[in-house]
């Protein structure tokens, strides 16, 4: 049992804390607010620190596309087809990975991990913790959702190889043709007239909204064309990147839809990106769409969730806005906002201590807790 005491900062929700004291429990958060603290709990005096809840990157390849391995190290894209709805990031992910020990170092205790946009359909994804040695004791969620990708990704690397899809008609086309043959499957199940299918079970969960297709859109016509498929199937869908959402964002805000943004870091470097900017999110914002900030990891580097957010901040974004983007906001995107992403009693305690305010980039993280033990820092 830990007791916090003088802790100043935020909870996740936009409530600024001030000289607090934060009880915790059993992995979770006890009280917030607590008026003493008990004989029982160990004091952790969190005086001249800044406290913030552990932070979430929604949209990463960690496991899955290790670092410092090369092509032995990517297993995150099954490109033997161009719709592989039957595979699950969770068989590939090594928590040994370097990069989970970076995300514990930046103070990003939960992960999204899913497969790459090299398919139509890539596969399931899990959200996971960033500590651990096996990876079904790290998991929170899973699957979290099916990965779909649209616009030069697939047709890229499966239009080169002389199959389908070759332009981004053929995208949408496979996407329709597997949900409809999804439905027929659903059908016959019910009527007991076949069996289990590997491939199909994952669109049907789509399809009874147990899970949202997440779908790689960069290009304003590639999301009013997975708003369309939306609409069409009547599934809960997220935008992953949303480059042109700023073109856009009245239209997505009619679609009760959340985004992903990122990683705006990176240079202008196909035809997709040559619209990318920080304005993206300040669209969004004001056309109130609900919206998170990655890194994509190894894209950008998971330690680099932060300074995405001091660079929103940079160009626009309140603070708040930006903290949500990557607590509150990212634990709704993921569906696990029941678990983490805010500091409230009966969460999970992921929390980071730090010399200063996360906003100032010369500043560091000096502790991070998951469930309540620490797992970086002295």
């Amino acid at each position: 049992m830990i007791a916090l005491t003088n802790v100043t900062g935020v909870d996740g929700t936009g409530r600024e804390l001030k000289d607090s004291i934060i009880l915790i429990k059993e992995g979770k958060f006890v009280s917030v607010d607590a008026d003493a603290v008990p004989e029982e709990y160990e004091v952790i005096d969190a005086a001249g620190k800044y406290f913030t809840p552990g932070l979430i990157d929604v949209h990463t390849h960690l496991g899955v596309h290790e670092e410092g391995l090369g092509k032995e190290g990517q297993d995150f894209n099954e490109t033997s087809s161009a719709t592989t709805p039957g595979v699950r990031a969770i068989d590939g992910i090594n928590p040994k990975d370097r990069g989970f020990e970076d995300a514990r170092r930046a103070g990003v205790t939960t992960v999204q991990v899913m497969p790459g946009s090299a398919n139509v359909i890539g596969g399931e994804m899990c959200v996971l913790k960033t500590v651990g040695d096996i990876v079904d004791e790290m998991v929170i969620r899973n699957p979290s959702g099916l990965k779909a990708a649209t616009g030069e990704n697939p047709k890229r690397f499966h239009g080169e190889k002389g199959r389908m899809p070759t332009t981004r008609m053929g995208v949408a086309g496979l996407l329709r043709k597997k949900f409809i043959e999804a439905q027929n499957y659903k059908k016959k199940v019910s009527s007991g007239e076949t069996g289990r299918d590997a491939e199909l079970e994952p669109i049907v969960k789509v399809l009874d909204k147990e899970i949202p297709l997440r779908v790689h859109a960069h290009r304003a016509d590639d999301i009013v064309t997975v708003l369309r498929l939306k609409r069409e199937f009547d599934f809960d869908v997220t935008i992953e990147h949303c480059t042109e959402g700023h073109q856009i964002a009245p239209f997505i805000a009619k679609h009760d839809v959340r985004v992903s943004v990122g990683p705006t870091m990176t240079p202008r470097s196909k035809v997709e990106l040559s619209d990318k900017g920080w304005n993206t999110l300040l669209a969004l914002a004001e056309a109130d769409v609900p919206f998170s900030i990655t890194t994509d990891h190894p894209v950008i580097a998971i330690e680099h969730l932060m300074t995405s957010v001091i660079l929103s901040v940079k160009y626009g974004l309140t603070e708040a806005q930006a903290m949500k983007a990557i607590t509150s906001d990212a634990a709704k995107h993921l569906g696990v906002d029941d678990r983490v992403g805010t500091v409230e009693a009966g969460k999970d305690a992921d929390f980071v201590l730090w010399n200063g305010t996360p906003f100032d980039l010369r500043n560091q993280v000096e502790h991070t807790y998951i469930n309540g033990l620490r797992v970086f820092g002295e």
